[in-house]
């Protein structure tokens, strides 16, 4: 740091480049998990949610026991038992055990509310138990010093909800690959236009919020446990605003998964591969009908 200091450079501790790569690596690979479930056969998704039902509770006594402890590994472990919480929210909407009062498709109106609110029918038990664990956090840690895990669930929710409301005003890419064949019909509820005045606010916000969480982390006098805990939040952060522009731009998003679909095509390959194999074997009866006309 000293050398940086005298050469000018502007100093980047390797603490920020750990929390950064962390931050990015579990984000990425959580997400990856979570489309693999949701690729498998329905029958598996029962045994999916009770497993991500014990990893969230896991998730909830982590972030009550490690609340009070402000190491910068204490930081880590909020971070990731937020998003082991969280991910019990996204396996369970989306594998259609929590979702909302109405499983059907959309029924055109002329007017806007009916569509809000059938919109709202078909999210609502999902959006009310994301509302209850986040109460359920905000008294496990309430005031302990350890806020990471808190604030790392409340900016998964909003951010969320952000998408949410930006996909239904309407945007170019609805994601509409994510969603498993059961949950199609929120399809219909989706509106495709090229942009819609909520989202530059959204973007706005989250840029806002990213530059306040990295600049809390390069304060000169933060402890290790700010500086990991500033950084992981203002990784997610900068994630949320990436997530946000996909929404808009005309990129491959999908691909970034591609190491889990490639699995199951190479899968795929290899059982086609072989089939043919044996189908083209001849059978006792063309061989001995072959031999009879070698001789004749």
């Amino acid at each position: 740091r000293a050398v940086c200091r005298q050469l000018g450079k502007p100093e980047f501790p390797l603490d920020h480049v750990i929390a950064i790569a962390f931050a990015v690596f579990i984000w990425w690979f959580s997400t990856g998990a979570i489309l693999y479930l949701l690729r498998m056969p329905s029958e598996t998704y029962g045994l999916s949610v009770v497993t991500a039902s014990a990893v969230a509770f896991l998730g909830l006594v982590g972030l009550w026991v490690t609340s009070d402890d402000t190491t910068a590994a204490s930081a880590f472990c909020g971070f990731t038992c937020a998003l082991a919480v969280w991910a019990w929210h996204e396996i369970s909407f989306l594998t259609g055990y929590v979702t909302g009062v109405r499983v059907t498709r959309y029924v055109p109106g002329d007017d806007e509310l009916p569509r809000f609110i059938q919109a709202t029918q078909a999210l609502i038990y999902h959006e009310l138990a994301i509302l209850v664990t986040a109460a359920a956090i905000v008294w496990l840690t309430w005031g302990q010093p350890n806020q990471v895990g808190t604030a790392t669930f409340i900016i998964l929710w909003l951010a969320r909800l952000s998408a949410k409301l930006n996909i239904y005003l309407g945007v170019p890419n609805l994601t509409e690959e994510f969603l498993p064949p059961r949950m199609s019909y929120l399809k219909s509820y989706f509106r495709s236009r090229s942009m819609n005045l909520l989202f530059p606010i959204s973007v706005s916000i989250a840029t806002i919020v990213t530059w306040l969480c990295i600049d809390a982390a390069r304060d000169p006098n933060a402890s290790a446990f700010q500086v990991a805990g500033h950084s992981l939040l203002g990784t997610l952060m900068f994630l949320v605003v990436i997530e946000h522009w996909f929404l808009v731009l005309p990129l491959p998003v999908a691909a970034l998964w591609n190491w889990q679909s490639n699995a199951e095509s190479s899968a795929t390959l290899q059982s086609s591969s072989d089939q043919p194999l044996a189908a083209t074997m001849p059978s006792n009866d063309q061989l001995q009908m072959l031999a009879r006309r070698t001789y004749h």
